[in-house]
């Protein structure tokens, strides 16, 4: 028994909700949920400007600038004593391996 086209049209038309379910069920399983943003507003106070006195924080600066560079300093010349021992080892390692 052969249908004719409405008939056809009309039941793949009739499917169209249930694939549209079944899309948004999967969907929902699989996607990303987001949550909804409240916009919360808040009002700003004025800001205090306090002042301090510049000897102060300039003394901090000045010892906190000493140590640093004091630290500084003291990796230089570890980094220089490593370099120069490693320039030793590469010339003992020339040396044997011209005298071998």
């Amino acid at each position: 028994m052969a249908y004719s086209e409405t008939r056809i049209l009309i039941g793949g038309l009739a499917h169209v909700p249930v694939l549209i379910f079944i899309a948004n069920f999967i969907k929902g399983k699989f996607g990303i949920k987001t949550e909804e943003t409240k916009d919360t507003v808040v009002k700003e106070e004025p800001v205090k400007i306090v002042e301090l006195k510049n000897t102060l924080v300039k003394e901090g600066k000045a010892e906190t600038l000493k140590e640093l560079s004091n630290k500084l300093d003291n990796i230089e010349q570890k980094a220089d004593e490593v370099y120069e021992k490693v320039k030793k080892k590469k010339k003992d390692k020339k040396k044997k391996k011209k005298n071998n």
